[in-house]
């Protein structure tokens, strides 16, 4: 027969129930997994890479994303780079190594050079992924014959890079930014990477990019999150921070979350006030809707 005494602690879990699991299932929430990037090229270009680096910190950032400067540093900037990377604790997650025609198969030699070129000092920065576009269309390529030149060229750079292990993504590039580009959305660029057939080669989803030339941009997360190796933040028009112009970035990092994107989110905005109170709030609020 149960004794008031240890009905009375019965009582008193049962009560406490609700509010233990609301309280477990807060501390069990996981937070978001994603890297959180700043191109470098977006900060004021009169400061050194290392007060760059100093910048994106403060704003409590991991990673940076880099172009190919770093092939032409002395040996004495790769030593102080290096240390400026590993002071506050920033990784390299992408680079660009350059830009050659993916559908012109004669510049093949180009394309080569350049990725073997940059291989070296991006295994130093502990880099594993390339960002290209496509670049010019060829003339009286028709739209088949570029699919087929574009495919093949990736499938040869995913063979140069396989040894090293290092991705290539490709990044549609709108027809406003530069009017012969031959892969201008994420649409095209997702069927590409499908006939390439290769983890090597994904798609860079600029969400800035994809609203200038199209638009739908969280319908098209749909199906092809496996494909997406990276996404690029800013708002249209202006190429600014989220929250300055037409996009709901709210209700993309959502849809991101809901479809188990784990990979970096990179900002590639202009900041219209303060550098750090900008880059911070950008990345608060990421964080705030991929938690939503």
């Amino acid at each position: 027969m149960m004794n008031r005494r240890h009905f009375h602690k019965l009582s008193l879990s049962a009560a406490a129930m609700p509010f233990l699991g609301g309280l477990e299932a807060a501390v069990a929430a996981p937070a978001p997994s994603n890297t959180f990037s700043v191109m470098l090229w977006t900060l004021d270009n009169k400061l050194s890479f290392e007060q760059k680096l100093e910048l994106v910190a403060s704003a409590g950032y991991s990673s940076v994303e880099v172009g190919n400067e770093y092939e032409k540093w002395t040996p004495e900037e790769w030593k102080t780079n290096l240390a400026a990377l590993k002071k506050y604790k920033l990784g390299v997650d992408s680079a660009v190594p350059g830009r050659n025609s993916l559908a012109d198969q004669s510049k093949r030699t180009f394309l080569h050079d350049d990725l073997v070129k940059a291989i070296p000092g991006a295994k130093e920065l502990g880099c594993k992924q390339f960002i290209y576009t496509a670049f010019k269309r060829v003339p009286d390529q028709t739209p088949e014959q570029q699919r087929a030149a574009i495919v093949d060229t990736l499938k040869y750079a995913a063979d140069v890079l396989e040894k090293d292990q290092i991705e290539i993504v490709l990044e549609p590039i709108d027809l406003l930014e530069h009017k012969e580009e031959a892969v201008v959305s994420v649409s095209e660029a997702f069927a590409i990477c499908r006939e390439v057939n290769s983890p090597r080669i994904k798609v860079l989803y600029d969400f800035y990019h994809e609203q200038r030339q199209a638009g739908n941009l969280i319908e098209k997360l749909d199906g092809n999150i496996d494909l997406v190796g990276l996404v690029h933040i800013a708002d249209v028009p202006g190429r600014h921070e989220p929250g300055t112009g037409e996009m709901n970035y709210t209700n993309i990092y959502r849809k991101l979350a809901e479809l188990k994107y784990n990979r970096v989110i990179c900002m590639e905005f202009r900041a219209t006030g303060d550098w750090v109170k900008t880059l911070k709030t950008a990345r608060e609020e990421a964080i705030a809707a991929l938690k939503s």
